[in-house]
């Protein structure tokens, strides 16, 4: 498909910083940030609202860290920021209680301003650490402010089943989400402070700034704003279009391709036959995308220093690329090259350790088992299809954007 001239599109920051951020003068600001919180020119949200006078009090820092310096799961404790001397607060310590701000942490706040770029998919965590930021705010009674940004894969494809939160709930599938919503952070904060508000919640006074010009359709690189690394291992667009499927990864003993520059597009591992491996991939003829056989080798991580057989996930088009159920089939198609080489993750993941990391990500217990027999692709995305329908309707009452 032909790329698109790059539009004018506003971030919530864009909109907010052209209004002089009016609405936080004279308040004392809580401000939820990290290094990809920056407006069109490069400037981060936090500079900005320093040199515009706003009263920040304190700052609060989501997985990874303020500056995304920390890798996947690295508890990060609280600091100070070095340069404005400012407390900072890490909702990712290293206790599940850790990810929500206490009520000491927010009760000196006039307002709690959320800024955080998110990848669209319910495994990325910062989507919920702005929901619990929100729902504590509710119960404190401090309003909050979320600038919205761009999905960056896109605001149409919506794919995959929700989570069964009564069974796998955990901090990759918090709230009953379907894998890719199709949703702008903004446009989630309202359905989860309204149709999916948790039970036993309370309401936040919520206000989303929404963004100028963006459009359910866009890639981001037709938004003209510019891409900043919001975690070390989600360095471009691209690496957001696979990552639906390809966080599944974590869940296994195959290399999700961290440890070198294409993180999530490249998988596999020393025991698998990159041609074989592509060669079955290619004949499940998924769209908009091409698997190509390589050897790679991680310098850290999983299979660090050891070369490893498998693919290169190279999306063709991303308006009909099904990222989950591509991530499935590398799954299911690993499993029956290597036999026993293949492995579930079976160590703690996102602080649960009494049930598999696979079963977290996948939210319902009856993939695994299609994973693991003979399921076909037929069989896969007809498992989720009711589920999907239902997320669809509840989905359609806080769409923002056209």
């Amino acid at each position: 498909m032909a790329a698109k001239k790059a539009g004018k599109v506003r971030s919530g920051l864009d909109v907010m910083r052209a209004q002089k951020f009016r609405a936080l003068k004279g308040k004392r600001v809580g401000l939820l940030v990290h290094a990809a919180s920056v407006d069109r020119t490069l400037a981060h949200t936090l500079d900005l609202m320093r040199d515009a006078g706003v009263n920040l009090v304190r700052l609060f820092g989501p997985e990874h860290g303020i500056h995304a310096t920390a890798q996947d799961m690295d508890h990060v404790r609280g600091s100070v920021d070095a340069r404005t001397g400012l407390k900072v607060v890490s909702l990712y310590g290293s206790t599940y209680e850790s990810l929500r701000p206490s009520g000491d942490e927010l009760k000196d706040l006039d307002v709690m301003v959320l800024d955080l770029q998110d990848i669209g998919t319910r495994f990325y965590t910062f989507a919920y650490t702005v929901a619990f930021c929100m729902h504590a705010c509710g119960r404190a009674g401090v309003p909050v402010v979320v600038l919205d940004r761009p999905n960056p894969i896109g605001g149409l494809l919506v794919e995959g089943n929700t989570v069964d939160v009564a069974t796998l709930q955990s901090f990759v599938g918090e709230y009953p989400l379907a894998v890719r919503h199709g949703l702008t952070m903004g446009e989630l904060c309202h359905l989860l402070n309204g149709p999916l508000l948790p039970r036993g919640e309370v309401k936040a006074d919520l206000t989303v700034v929404w963004m100028e010009g963006w459009k359910r359709r866009m890639a981001f690189g037709d938004t003209g704003l510019p891409w900043v690394l919001p975690s070390p291992n989600m360095p471009t667009p691209d690496t957001a279009l696979v990552y639906p499927g390809g966080c599944l990864y974590e869940g296994t003993n195959l290399s999700e391709g961290r440890g070198t520059t294409r993180p999530f597009e490249l998988v596999g591992a020393p025991y698998l036959d990159p041609y074989h491996f592509a060669e079955a991939l290619t004949a499940e003829k998924l769209p908009g995308v091409t698997f190509r056989p390589l050897y790679f080798q991680p310098t850290f991580h999983k299979w660090a220093k050891q070369v490893c057989g498998g693919v290169q996930i190279h999306v063709t088009d991303r308006e009909v690329f099904p990222s989950f159920l591509a991530g499935l089939l590398v799954l299911k198609h690993a499993r029956a090259q290597a036999g026993g080489a293949f492995e579930w993750r079976k160590e703690v993941y996102e602080f649960v350790g009494d049930r598999l990391a696979i079963d977290l990500l996948l939210g319902r217990v009856g993939l695994r088992p299609l994973l693991e027999g003979q399921a076909s692709k037929k069989d896969l995305t007809a498992s989720w299809k009711a589920d999907l329908a239902g997320f669809q309707r509840v989905r359609r009452g806080v769409l923002h954007y056209a």
